[in-house]
């Protein structure tokens, strides 16, 4: 077992310390001094193998303390109208559940388990085996200082804080041991990354009961959601002798890894093969436009479904939501106050909201994939004038794009406020609106200006830049403090507007001068 753990950590630990290094060669800055044989340098590859061991001890804790900071206290912080203590184990139950079904690791299909277990032919078994009892081990490691942090702070025991970890791994190997004997019964191998139906309805109905209920003061009473936490721990024990026992885990995994067979048919290119059924084939869409007008019209309407499909569905989920919150002040009338004063508060939160609906990703890998990949490659598509032409063309498309649902959160706290009380001062409704509106207009110039800038796709869609991976990283990490900052909606309102209006100015003028350098096919 020792041996099968050591020579998979080694067999991961290759291919993150190739990422790593070809990550430095892509930084402008660094790859000057880079030699050409980077690979051979054994002080490089020795750097890339303490980042490596770096990351996969951060990788224990870093998932955990944001799963907790945000999905679990973050969102408890909106429920004061009953008790912290049960909003917290209430809405942790639930989310322990859907993370049993959502992250099985046995039944991932990964790169790691192709080599191992297709190319190298390492013993199916011993392999599963060895690989999914470490990363329960890293779910009780990564979990356990977490559940004591934020459980105590809320007043939750310290022993049911210490078995939390021990129940959200329990939970796991009993749903991984359901599946594998559905397996046996039914011949059918489940796939965490294509969730059937029925599972997905699952999910959304655990969803609004962990945070719809509490939003109407319902939640499950706290001795009952640690009644249910302590009893996932024996049937997790019920799981593991299942999984144990188990010997049918090369066929499950040929299964699940057969979609990365004939020559690793790679994830973007089942990607590209799927955009490509949505681009319409319509002969007769044209337009009566000139230049890149004519080229951009045509491009949208030929994508639409690409493009808008999201927007609608995320437009949907908001306007859904507020209505949802509205009910919840008829049936529960005390969620105002509290709703009210969050509001004058809580506007910086909504930057990772307005951060995370942001199709500014989807639309800059559409343009890339369908567009920009072969018009790249003629010299007059990367002159200065052209290039800020189409940049400001294609930044009112994304800001098109994204505005619906922008229009639903902004105009939407303007009507909770309104309906929770209301303010003194009549100009916080008007900043509330404009400011998520330009949080919207500042994502997607951002997105797209930093897309013209690193260009980050490869030929073949794949992401291929490691300065636009550390730059959407930090991108990720102020938005995601943001969400801790509470200021006055009118001073951070006024501030966004501003820093939203230079940026567009700043971008504008980045692109003119070093997009026509920077905006190139990558190999």
């Amino acid at each position: 077992m020792l041996k099968t753990l050591k020579i998979s950590f080694s067999l991961k630990n290759t291919y993150r310390v190739n990422g790593i290094l070809y990550s430095l060669k892509q930084i402008p800055l660094i790859k000057r001094i880079l030699p050409a044989t980077l690979y051979r340098v054994r002080g490089l590859k020795i750097f890339a193998n303490v980042l490596s061991l770096l990351w996969e001890i951060i990788s224990v804790f870093l998932g955990k303390f944001l799963y907790f900071i945000t999905m679990v206290v973050g969102f408890g912080l909106l429920y004061e109208t009953v008790p912290a203590d049960q909003v917290y184990l209430h809405i942790l139950l639930f989310l322990t559940i859907i993370g049993a079904w959502m992250n099985t690791n046995i039944f991932n299909p990964t790169k790691d388990k192709y080599y191992a277990m297709i190319l190298m032919r390492m013993d199916a078994r011993k392999y599963t085996l060895v690989n999914y009892i470490y990363a329960i081990l890293k779910v009780i490691v990564g979990f356990l200082p977490f559940s004591l942090w934020f459980g105590l702070d809320k007043g939750i025991p310290l022993w049911l804080c210490l078995l939390i970890p021990f129940s959200v791994a329990g939970v796991k190997m009993a749903v991984a041991a359901f599946e594998l004997w559905d397996y046996k019964k039914r011949g059918l191998v489940y796939n965490e990354n294509k969730l059937r139906k029925h599972l997905w309805i699952l999910v959304g109905l655990l969803l609004a009961a962990a945070y719809g209920l509490s939003a109407a003061g319902i939640v499950v009473p706290g001795i009952v959601s640690a009644v249910l936490i302590v009893a996932f721990i024996p049937a997790g024990a019920v799981g593991l002798w299942e999984i144990l026992h188990f010997s049918g885990y090369r066929e499950i995994n040929q299964q699940l890894l057969a979609q990365l067979t004939n020559q690793m048919d790679t994830i973007a290119q089942a990607s590209q093969r799927q955009s490509q059924k949505m681009i319409s084939t319509d002969t007769s869409i044209t337009s009566k436009r000139k230049g890149f007008e004519y080229l951009n019209e045509l491009f949208i309407k030929r994508h639409r479904k690409i493009l808008w499909s999201s927007t609608k569905k995320i437009t949907s989920i908001c306007l859904f939501i507020l209505l949802g919150v509205l009910l919840a002040f008829y049936l529960v009338p005390e969620m105002k106050e509290k709703t009210n004063e969050l509001l004058m508060v809580f506007l910086p939160y909504f930057a990772f909201i307005m951060y995370a609906i942001n199709r500014g990703t989807g639309f800059t890998r559409a343009l890339f994939m369908n567009c920009d990949h072969s018009l790249l490659t003629y010299s007059f598509y990367k002159k200065p004038d052209m290039v800020l032409t189409l940049f400001r063309i294609r930044l009112r498309e994304i800001m098109k794009i994204n505005l619906p649902p922008a229009l639903v959160i902004g105009a939407g706290l303007g009507v909770l406020l309104y309906a929770s009380g209301g303010t003194d001062n009549p100009l916080n409704y008007v900043v509330l609106f404009v400011s998520i509106l330009c949080m919207s207009m500042f994502f997607s110039v951002h997105y797209l200006t930093v897309y013209y800038l690193l260009q980050p796709y490869s030929v073949d869609a794949q992401v291929k830049s490691g300065t636009y991976q550390l730059v959407m990283s930090v991108t990720y990490f102020v938005c995601f403090y943001l969400m801790r900052v509470r200021m006055p909606t009118l001073v951070f309102g006024v501030m966004c507007i501003a820093f939203c209006v230079l940026y567009f100015i700043a971008a504008c003028i980045l692109i003119y001068r070093f997009a026509p350098k920077t905006f190139r096919l990558r190999g």
